[in-house]
């Protein structure tokens, strides 16, 4: 008996033994991570990398001498888009213009219409700006430009002002998300074969709420002044502006002191589409204009800086305002060049 004792305890221990052997070989067999520290971290170098990669893929600009932006579509997507009841056209060349010929279904209004100009002059302590949040719904309202629509505006380019850009820039402000311009403006529209109309088609009243006004890119008269060394400041006029020719009821002549000076037309190629982004980056970098800048466009009105400062965001400059009051404004109140 003594000895079938033993026997069954050194059973027992062989069994205990192997059991704990299973254990530890279970337990290997669900390891995912590499043994070797170096080699773990290494695997995760690599998918961070991979990861890197594919960002920057995603984010790439196609190298095909067309300008590509969030705010910009092409003529041939707004000619795709006409009779959508769900995209609304604005013609920002106003009544006049449309009565020779407009996109199909387009309402026509001006930057004016959707700004302080309705009393005062040029200059004016409030003149030119963007009106209060009510004052602003409630025009919009009149003119049924909803939150719930695509908006796509269009002008002339190299030939006009930058009037649907003024439009946008606000009207983005304004806390509208789906905003558009098309590259190359009406004449662009219409080279690709857009179906047009005389005259711009009547606007359908709608409700439009708007809480508060974004100044993520609106730049004030006061802010400038008590910040001015803190911003790189563009002069998008003219030649003729810009050296000090009062061509458009102006206080004085001249520019800001130290302004760089870009011209609105300098954004377009000789169809009246934008440069490439990469031109673009290339134009505004020879003449002084850094990616981490704090910069500032500037015209006679706050238009054709518009343009220019909304193509500066769409280029990657994280860091832009309009001046919406601009020369008429600053030559009443501060020092010019």
């Amino acid at each position: 008996m003594k000895k079938r004792k033993q026997i069954q305890n050194i059973l027992a221990v062989l069994m205990l033994a192997a059991s704990m052997l299973l254990l530890a070989a279970g337990c290997g067999a669900g390891e995912t991570e590499p043994a070797d520290p170096a080699a773990k971290e290494e695997g995760k170098a690599d998918t961070g990398d991979a990861a890197d990669e594919e960002g920057d893929a995603e984010e790439e600009i196609p190298d095909d001498g067309h300008f590509h932006g969030e705010y910009m579509v092409t003529a041939e997507y707004a000619k795709e888009h006409v009779g959508d009841e769900n995209v609304l056209f604005i013609d920002a060349r106003g009544w006049q213009k449309a009565v020779l010929g407009t996109i199909k279904g387009a309402i026509a209004t001006t930057w004016q219409d959707l700004c302080t100009c309705q009393e005062g002059k040029e200059g004016d302590e409030n003149w030119g700006k963007i009106p209060e949040p009510d004052d602003l719904a409630g025009r919009l309202g009149e003119l049924g430009i909803t939150k719930d629509k695509e908006i796509i505006l269009f002008a002339d380019t190299l030939t006009g002002w930058g009037d649907d850009a003024r439009i946008a820039w606000e009207l983005l402000a304004a806390g509208y998300e789906d905003v558009k311009l098309i590259d190359g403006g009406y004449e662009a529209a219409k080279n690709a074969g857009i179906e047009t109309q005389l005259l711009a088609s009547s606007a359908s009243p709608g409700e439009v709420t708007i809480d508060s006004i974004d100044e993520t890119h609106v730049m004030t008269t006061e802010e400038l002044q008590e910040n001015y060394e803190d911003y790189t400041i563009i002069d998008v006029r003219t030649d003729e502006e810009y050296d000090g020719a009062v061509l458009y009821n102006e206080a004085q002549g001249g520019h800001l002191p130290g302004a760089i000076h870009v011209r609105y037309t300098d954004l377009f190629q000789e169809d009246g589409t934008l440069k490439p982004n990469d031109e673009l980056i290339d134009m505004f970098e020879a003449a002084g204009v850094e990616k981490d800048d704090k910069v500032v466009s500037y015209c006679t009105g706050g238009i054709r800086s518009a343009y220019t400062q909304m193509v500066l965001e769409m280029c990657g400059y994280e860091h832009t305002w309009n001046y919406d009051q601009s020369f008429w404004r600053w030559a009443v109140v501060g020092e010019v060049e």
